[in-house]
C-alpha cells in the first residue's frame, strides 16, 4: 500500500497545498480517472496548437566560476468532511502488493532567461504523464529560466505552474520538485529568487508519506510503497556541504527499512554530457555514502541528455531536458531527444526504467542508440544494461 501523509509536526511547519487534490476526484475512481483524461485530452490539444517552438539554449549554463559561488485547498487546522472522502479515495487507488509503484520523471523544463512561455514539447510531455496515470512525478529542477538579475520570477512561476504544476494537481498526481540552479541557485548572489521558489513550493506540498520536510521545498524525504526518495539540494558545482551530507546519510539511515532507495537532485554526480564536463558533484565521498546506504537510483539533471548508466551496485539516470538545449552524450555528437523517463518501483527493485520521446513521448529511447558508455577513467559511467552490481 503506499503510504502518504501530511508533513511531519516537527521542524519548519510547512503550509498545505493550494490545488493539490481535485474536487472531482472525491467522487471516486472512475471521476478521478475521467478528469485525468479530460486533462490529457485539452493538453494534447494545447500542444497541437502551433508546430514545433525554436528553442535555444538561452545561455543557461551554469556559472561554475561565480565568486560568490483546487478549490478545496485546506490546512492541518482546516479539515473538512471533504478532504476524509478524498483520502478514502486516494487509498482506494493507492498500490497495493500485487501492482508496482509508477513513477514519471521531467527535467529541465525552461526556455531562454526569463520566458514566461512554455513550447509545445513541454504540453505534450504533461499530457503524456497525464494520460500514464502514474502515483507520483519527480522533476530533477530547471523549471523556470532564472539565475539572472532584473527577471519577473512570480510571473514565470505562474506560467509554469498553468503548464505543469496545475494540471498534474488537476490529474490527483503528486509532483516531487527539487531545484535546479535556474530556480534556486545556492550562490549568494540568488538569495533572492531562492526564497520565490521558496515560497512558490511552501504552498504546494505533494501529498506523500513525510519522512523529513524540516527543508522542503530545498532538500527532503519521504515515502511512497516500498521506496525512500530523497531529494538533494545541489544546484551548485562540487562536493555537497558537510551538513547536508551528514543530514543525506541520517536520512538514508532512517529509512534503511526500504527496499527501494531513490536519491534525486539536479547536478549530476559525474557528468554526461558535452559542454558540462566540469559541471558535476565529482565526489568520490558522496558516492561511497549512497552505496554504503544500498542507494538503488540517482536521478540527475542539468546535462540535459538522457543516460541510464551504472557505477557498481549504483545506477546513475541522467535526464534529458524537456524545455530547451539538448546536449550530446560525451563521446557522440548527436543532441538528445527530449524526453521524460518512466520506472516501476516492485518488491525490492526498480524495473522497467526507460525514456520516452517522441512528438507525444510515447516513443521509447533503445539503449542499443546510446553509447556503451560515457566519460573516462575515475569518472566513467557504464550503460545500466551492459554491467551487472
Amino acid at each position: 500500500m503506499v503510504r502518504r501523509g501530511r508533513p511531519p509536526s516537527s521542524g519548519r511547519a510547512v503550509a498545505r497545498a493550494p490545488a493539490w487534490r481535485y474536487a472531482g476526484a472525491v467522487g471516486g475512481h472512475a471521476s478521478r480517472a475521467a478528469s485525468r483524461w479530460s486533462v490529457a485530452l485539452a493538453l494534447l490539444a494545447l500542444a497541437g496548437c502551433a508546430g514545433e517552438p525554436v528553442l535555444d539554449d538561452g545561455g543557461l549554463a551554469m556559472d561554475a566560476a561565480r565568486p560568490d559561488a483546487g478549490p478545496d485547498a485546506f490546512d492541518d487546522a482546516g479539515r473538512d468532511a471533504g478532504d476524509d472522502a478524498a483520502l478514502a479515495d486516494d487509498a482506494a487507488l493507492a498500490p497495493d502488493a500485487g501492482r508496482p509503484l509508477r513513477v514519471v520523471v521531467l527535467s529541465d523544463l525552461n526556455g531562454s532567461y526569463g520566458s514566461t512561455t512554455y513550447g509545445s514539447a513541454v504540453h505534450a510531455a504533461v499530457a503524456r504523464i497525464v494520460a500514464l496515470a502514474p502515483d507520483l512525478v519527480l522533476s530533477t529542477g530547471d523549471m523556470v529560466a532564472g539565475q539572472q538579475a532584473g527577471l519577473d520570477y512570480r510571473a514565470m512561476w505562474a506560467s509554469f505552474h498553468a503548464a505543469v504544476s496545475d494540471p498534474l494537481a488537476a490529474a490527483g498526481i503528486p509532483f516531487a520538485v527539487t531545484p535546479g540552479n535556474h530556480d534556486a541557485s545556492g550562490y549568494a548572489s540568488f538569495r533572492a529568487e531562492r526564497a520565490v521558489f521558496v515560497d512558490e513550493w511552501t504552498r504546494r506540498v505533494p501529498d506523500v508519506g513525510w519522512q523529513d520536510a524540516t527543508h522542503y521545498p530545498l532538500r527532503y524525504s519521504f515515502t511512497m510503497g516500498e521506496a525512500l526518495f530523497v531529494s538533494l539540494d545541489d544546484t551548485t558545482v562540487g562536493a555537497l556541504s558537510s551538513e547536508q551530507m551528514a543530514w543525506l546519510d541520517a536520512e538514508l539511515a532512517r529509512g534503511a527499512g526500504y527496499p527501494v532507495k531513490i536519491v534525486y537532485g539536479h547536478v549530476p554526480l559525474y557528468p554526461f554530457a558535452v559542454g558540462r564536463e566540469t559541471e558535476h558533484i565529482g565526489d568520490p565521498a558522496l558516492e561511497a555514502l549512497l552505496v554504503r546506504h544500498g542507494v538503488t537510483l540517482f536521478v540527475s539533471g542539468h546535462h540535459h541528455a538522457y543516460y541510464p548508466g551504472r557505477r557498481g551496485p549504483l545506477r546513475l539516470v541522467s535526464m534529458a531536458c524537456v524545455g530547451s538545449g539538448p546536449r550530446p552524450l560525451i563521446g557522440t555528437s548527436d543532441p538528445s531527444p527530449r524526453s521524460i523517463v518512466v520506472f516501476e518501483v516492485s518488491g525490492a527493485e526498480v524495473r522497467e526504467l526507460d525514456a520516452f520521446g517522441g512528438a507525444r513521448f510515447d516513443a521509447r529511447i533503445e539503449r542499443t542508440t546510446l553509447p556503451a558508455s560515457v566519460g573516462s577513467g575515475e569518472r566513467r559511467i557504464d550503460r545500466d544494461d551492459l554491467t551487472s552490481p
